[in-house]
């Protein structure tokens, strides 16, 4: 099943200053991200982060990738 952007990610000012975050939280995004760079696992940051569920992370990484993808093979 797809995701859309709004269902996964979520931008508010008054949430974080307007960071994006993952729906329903106050886990930013970049989170996840840093945590990877850092060669932490997807396990591990879900275990930091209870309030994020395995299918928001995944679905994020997948939009990241398609977003990567369209900027970098752009039609």
């Amino acid at each position: 099943m797809s995701k859309t952007l709004p269902s996964v990610v979520h931008s508010d000012p008054d949430i974080l200053g307007g960071t994006p975050v993952f729906t329903g939280t106050r886990v930013p995004v970049k989170t996840l991200l840093d945590y990877l760079e850092a060669g932490d696992s997807l396990g591990e940051f879900l275990d930091h982060f209870p309030s994020v569920s395995r299918d928001q992370a995944v679905a994020a990484l997948e939009l990241a990738k398609k977003m990567l993808t369209e900027y970098a093979y752009p039609a």
